[in-house]
């Protein structure tokens, strides 16, 4: 596995609570997490996928991810 972070518009809980069935229904996806304490909201992945999969779950949500 890999770790991959992107930086989001996702803002609180609510936002994660949005994401959280996108992110889940990805295969390859391990263990993710949203750090909304952060000023660029970052998401950190655990993946054996690709970045590309995981920005189209995040965009399928309605939010924004950009590789950092």
């Amino acid at each position: 596995m890999k770790t991959i972070q992107f930086k989001t518009n996702i803002k609180c809980g609510g936002c994660v609570a949005q994401v959280t069935p996108h992110l889940n229904a990805v295969e390859g996806i391990g263990q993710w997490n949203v750090d909304i304490t952060n000023p660029q909201k970052i998401l950190t992945v655990e993946t054996e996928t690709d970045s590309s999969q995981v920005k189209k779950a995040v965009e399928r949500a309605g939010f924004k991810a950009e590789p950092l």
